[in-house]
């Protein structure tokens, strides 16, 4: 006999994933938590019958499950725009399981808004992208604590624009800095070399 076809809404958590299941016409079959693995998932699932549409809300960590259900399960699974979902559920309520039928639902009838599931090596260079910008906003702030430290302590001119080799040797020697400002001090001024190195490395190598 023919197994029915079924729609599946994931809610993900990174503990757990609440997995709803509807047939055709929308009544729910499943609607529990799972535990956060696709083989569990999978099997929860497909009790029901063919699973013919997933649909998971795109946030941290769901590209790697839609991946692994798409890759290891032989699913079609449609990684949705987390903006509108929550527009188009119009109820101020939020909870898992309302959130997993949702999903479903939209699913069933095709109107997830869908967002670009980005292949693993796509996620791997954009978290390296990513940290190698934190390390730019990072660089900038520790510059700006620096030259905010210098007007503090009324640091005569320096004899070289800022930030230059010249520069940076007047500024590991300089000895008008009260104690108590040497050890921010330094380790900032530190901290301004290490993020060019590592944004260099980065750069270099992966970029």
């Amino acid at each position: 006999m023919d197994r029915i076809p079924v729609y599946v809404g994931l809610d993900y958590h990174q503990r757990a994933v609440q997995v709803c299941v509807v047939d055709r016409t929308g009544r729910v079959l499943c609607n529990r938590s799972c535990a956060n693995d696709w083989a569990a998932i999978r099997e929860l699932a497909e009790r029901f019958g063919t699973v013919a549409g997933a649909a998971i809300e795109s946030c941290t960590g769901a590209a790697d499950l839609a991946e692994e259900l798409v890759g290891l399960a032989g699913w079609s699974v449609d990684l949705a725009h987390p903006g509108y979902v929550s527009r188009m559920k119009q109820n101020p309520d939020k909870h898992d399981m309302g959130d997993a039928h949702l999903l479903a639902d939209l699913e069933r009838v095709g109107y997830v808004p869908r967002v670009w599931l980005a292949p693993a090596e796509v996620r791997e260079l954009r978290r390296l992208v990513r940290y190698r910008q934190q390390l730019v906003d990072h660089r900038r702030d520790c510059k700006l604590r620096v030259s905010a430290l210098l007007r503090e302590q009324r640091v005569g001119v320096a004899p070289a624009q800022a930030w230059t080799q010249r520069w940076c040797r007047w500024l590991r020697g300089l000895a008008d800095l009260s104690p108590q400002s040497q050890l921010p001090h330094g380790a900032t001024v530190r901290c301004v070399h290490d993020d060019l190195r590592l944004h260099g490395t980065i750069t270099a190598n992966h970029c």
